[in-house]
């Protein structure tokens, strides 16, 4: 007992010291109610002077709205009640109602992202590169005619009622390229107008869905538009086959911080939280590690290896180690959009082959020195079933380059069975900072190894291989997009074992089942050069390897794509143009 009782005591100190927990004389209070959150997290409620939290949106919104590639990371929280408020949000600004219903935080006015100017468009503004930012849980009464949210990749809407009509591009007939809305309602009808492909999940459509362009996937969703691709480019499934929504912050009737941790689902339609309470666990906030920029992974790792989950508040973490999750139902919940910055060549998160691990809300930045991957799930051992209580990955953003000089060999391996990703955009940047075809190297985004994965919401773009390589059986994937490298200086350069270019999704030779809906490769090959992509997808032929409402398009540029899938579709090349296959095999 005696040895016992020393080694708690050595535990005890060298946590305090590393501040995981708080040290003798410190007030509980505020770790059980109110947790510091960091200067870059604005908590306000009802009872704020409604100037006051305007201004601090305004403010934002003012430094953060042309901040693409800066490390500047804010979230608002606002408890449950009413506001009247025109939230425009900038690049990495986040807003979230702090009530277990989106109900209990009621907003009249907006919630809104607005196009950009484009000079170099026709229209004059556009919505192409409006990304790195969120609303989630509340709603809004819209009052001006509708709510814009005129965003591309990465700008997740999740767990939010609109109140009247949702306006999805910048005006004018401006380019936009989103976008992803999960787990939410509009009252009214959504206009889609320019965007160019759109995954909603899980949500109800009071009114119609206006319109589409190339590739409008519609899963699980109540109200949603009749199939109908290509014309209209409509994928509609009446069911998602496993879904978990992503867990979120939220305060009890006693005012304590808690952590949401939404149930799993199957062959789910509609929100989960439009009948009552959304089925689940709430965690209290003394249970995570609340981590701010600065903290190493060691001092991260401790917590997690004590039992902590983990919360990151907004800002950039350089890391020299791997944060390692490595306890089941471990949960890591970022605000703010924060960053994992990897600066020795490792990974920045490397999860274990344990059951219900969830990462959520955050980016994660290649650093200078190149990683052999920046997020690994499981390990090539990996083999135990989690179908019952699976990991899952959600609003999880990787970049190389664009910020600082970044590369990396993969960004996202998985190897545990029965993963859910769910929102992931894994970008090769092509403008930013440390561009180049021999700068911000990045072979392939997104490598899945594991039995039984799900993904929704496959964004991976302008790697300079595969974009996405699929070994495992029975996957599925739920709305793809995808952009190949703008940039090879030489067909000679873009050539793979296959042919000229580099198919953007592959499925393993080895493969014997695999399924996919609502498929979108684009091309703009913007060097001067006749390059050319032998197929967009690239897949063995088998009756259980198949695959719905798949679009290449030619954007911009020269060459192009010469088939859609293997050699079925029509060349797209030379000049704006797409090809389109309803099923294959056929």
């Amino acid at each position: 007992m005696r040895r016992r009782a020393i080694s708690l005591g050595v535990v005890t100190a060298a946590v305090t010291a590393a501040g995981v927990i708080p040290q003798p004389g410190v007030a509980l209070a505020n770790w059980g109610g109110t947790p510091d959150l960091g200067p870059n997290v604005f908590v306000y409620d009802s009872s704020t002077p409604a100037a006051e939290i305007q201004a601090r949106f305004d403010t934002l919104f003012a430094e953060q709205e042309r901040n693409e590639m800066g490390t500047s990371r804010y979230a608002v929280l606002l408890k449950p009640g009413s506001y009247d408020l025109d939230a425009r949000l900038g690049y990495y600004t986040t807003i979230a109602g702090l009530g277990t219903s989106p109900d209990d935080v009621d907003i009249t006015g907006a919630v809104r992202v607005v196009g950009q100017p484009d000079p170099g468009s026709v229209a004059g503004i556009s919505a192409l590169t409006n990304f790195w930012r969120g609303a989630e849980n509340l709603a809004v009464t819209p009052t001006d005619w509708s709510n814009q949210w005129a965003v591309s990749q990465a700008s997740p809407m999740r767990r939010v009622h609109i109140r009247g009509t949702l306006w999805l591009e910048p005006g004018n007939g401006g380019f936009s390229s989103g976008g992803y809305i999960a787990d939410s309602k509009v009252d009214g009808i959504t206009i889609n107008g320019s965007q160019q492909q759109w995954l909603t999940r899980d949500s109800e459509l009071g009114g119609e869905w206006t319109n589409g362009v190339w590739n409008q996937v519609f899963a699980g969703v109540t109200g949603a538009p009749a199939q109908g691709f290509p014309d209209p480019p409509y994928t509609t499934l009446p069911t998602s086959p496993v879904t978990r929504e992503k867990p979120f912050l939220h305060v009890d009737a006693r005012g304590k911080y808690r952590v949401f941790v939404p149930g799993l689902r199957r062959d789910s339609s509609g929100t989960t939280w439009g009948a009552g309470a959304a089925p689940g666990r709430s965690l209290s906030i003394n249970d995570f590690y609340v981590a701010k920029p600065g903290d190493s992974a060691t001092k991260i790792n401790l917590a997690l290896g004590l039992g902590k989950h983990l919360l990151l508040t907004p800002g950039v973490y350089h890391l020299r180690d791997s944060i390692k999750v490595t306890r089941p139902d471990t949960v890591v919940l970022g605000i703010g959009m924060p960053s994992l910055a990897p600066d020795t060549g490792r990974a920045a998160l490397e999860v274990a082959d344990v059951d219900g691990v969830r990462i959520a809300g955050v980016l994660v930045d290649a650093g200078p020195r190149e990683s052999d991957t920046l997020v690994t799930i499981g390990s090539a051992r990996s083999s135990r079933d989690h179908s019952r209580n699976p990991i899952s990955l959600q609003d999880v953003f990787f970049r190389i380059g664009g910020p600082w000089e970044g590369r990396a060999r993969t960004s996202l391996t998985v190897h545990s069975d029965d993963t859910i990703i769910d929102n992931i955009w894994a970008w090769r940047g092509d403008h930013g900072n440390g561009i180049g075809w021999t700068r911000n190297t990045g072979d392939v985004g997104v490598i899945i190894n594991g039995d039984d994965v799900t993904a929704y919401g496959l964004f991976v773009e302008h790697y300079q291989k595969w974009q996405t390589i699929w070994n495992g059986e029975r996957g599925r994937t739920i709305f793809y997009q995808s952009e190949l490298p703008y940039d090879p200086p030489s067909q000679a350069a873009w050539t793979s074992p296959t042919g000229p270019g580099w198919a953007s999704y592959k499925v393993s030779p080895s493969v014997r089942t695999h399924e996919a809906w609502g498929l979108g490769v684009y091309s703009y090959f913007n060097q001067g050069v006749d390059i050319r992509a032998a197929r967009g997808i690239e897949a063995p032929v088998r009756p259980g390897v198949r695959f719905h409402d798949a679009v290449t398009v030619f954007l911009d540029g020269s060459g192009g794509i010469e088939r859609t899938i293997n050699d079925a579709g029509t060349p797209v090349v030379g000049s704006y143009g797409t090809s389109t296959i309803v099923n294959y095999p056929s």
